[in-house]
């Protein structure tokens, strides 16, 4: 038992570091560790979102407290992300997830991803937007709802999306990670209540959470002081990374 908890406390760790660090991938890299075991999609999603209502109310906290959040953001990605996180995870439960959409998600990713990596890599003279965009409503819906289905999506579309129209990206990250703390909440309240509280691993859950705990402060730390060009394009590297996976998993390569 001992053992196990502790490789859980490293994906935390890890999964946590990425997150916290970059805005996205703790869904992701959980997800991904967690099916690999013979979990289900809708548990795994489950489970993932149980552990991140601690991680992300710590992360979100340190991102707020650090400066990275913006305030103008909070409502208009929280209020529609709430939404579109408890729709996504009653299509999680009772409905099969489509193949064709990782797919389409996956290619426009992978195109967001080579567009923030192309700027911030050859661009000297970044400028930044300080409005915000007035798509930031049904961003945060499509997000949450995408996130809920496949465990992770939140952080690449809402921060990839943000950073592609010119915001800073660590004040992009700092905001995704700051609002993913009510997403998170109401998706995970909704899958206790329609998958049942038996269903969950709890060993695997609190090594996720003692990992991702102890690993917040510091990603958002570093989210901080990462000079914005190197920031840049580790956003846009992450992104296509993980549409690549997408894309993979389409044609059932992964």
């Amino acid at each position: 038992m001992l053992e196990v908890l502790v490789v859980w406390i490293l994906v935390g760790l890890a999964a946590q570091l990425v997150d916290g660090t970059l805005g996205m991938a703790y869904g992701v890299t959980s997800t991904t560790a967690l099916t690999a075991i013979g979990i289900g999609p809708a548990l795994a999603s489950a489970s993932v979102h149980t552990s991140e209502i601690f991680t992300t109310l710590v992360s979100g906290t340190s991102h707020f407290r650090l400066g990275n959040v913006r305030k103008d953001m909070i409502l208009h990605l929280a209020i529609p992300g709430v939404i579109g996180g408890i729709m996504g995870a009653l299509t999680a439960v009772f409905l099969a997830t489509t193949r064709e959409l990782q797919l389409i998600v996956g290619c426009i990713l992978l195109f967001m991803g080579v567009l923030i990596f192309v700027r911030f890599a050859l661009k000297s003279n970044l400028k930044f937007k300080q409005e915000r965009p007035k798509w930031t409503a049904p961003l945060g819906w499509i997000a949450a709802y995408l996130d809920a289905l496949g465990g992770g999506g939140w952080g690449p579309i809402a921060t990839s999306t943000l950073v592609t129209n010119k915001m800073e990206p660590s004040k992009a990250i700092g905001s995704v990670n700051f609002t993913e703390f009510f997403v998170t909440l109401a998706e995970t309240i909704t899958f206790m209540v329609f998958l049942g509280l038996e269903q969950f691993d709890w060993l695997i859950i609190a090594g996720l959470i003692v990992g991702g705990l102890a690993m917040a402060p510091l990603a958002a730390y570093a989210c901080k002081k990462i000079p914005t060009k190197v920031l840049g394009v580790a956003v846009g590297a992450i992104v296509i990374i993980q549409s690549i996976r997408y894309v993979l998993k389409y044609f059932r390569f992964i």
